[in-house]
């Protein structure tokens, strides 16, 4: 079974307000979560229930639903804000 990769509402405005290439770079790098296993590219978040994900420059929190297999993208941002706490 696929995994199902839901965007919150602040992930889906991030991704409108971005160039047109980056924002279809970040959306193809959230589809290769969706087959295969995601974990082979998800990493633990240090201090949170959130995994992380790279892509390029920009970094994902996902919450991970296990029972649905559903991939919930809370937060994505470039890598020299994310880090900051605001999260």
């Amino acid at each position: 079974m696929m995994w199902k990769v839901l965007l919150s509402p602040d992930v889906q405005d991030f991704l409108k307000k971005q160039d047109r290439q980056i924002a279809e770079r970040l959306r193809k790098g959230l589809e290769k979560l969706k087959t295969g296993s995601p974990f082979h590219y998800l990493e633990h978040f240090e201090g949170s229930d959130y995994y992380k994900y790279r892509i390029g420059d920009y970094r994902c929190l996902i919450d991970v639903d296990f029972e649905y297999k559903i991939l919930k993208v809370q937060v994505l941002d470039h890598r020299s804000s994310i880090y900051k706490g605001k999260h």
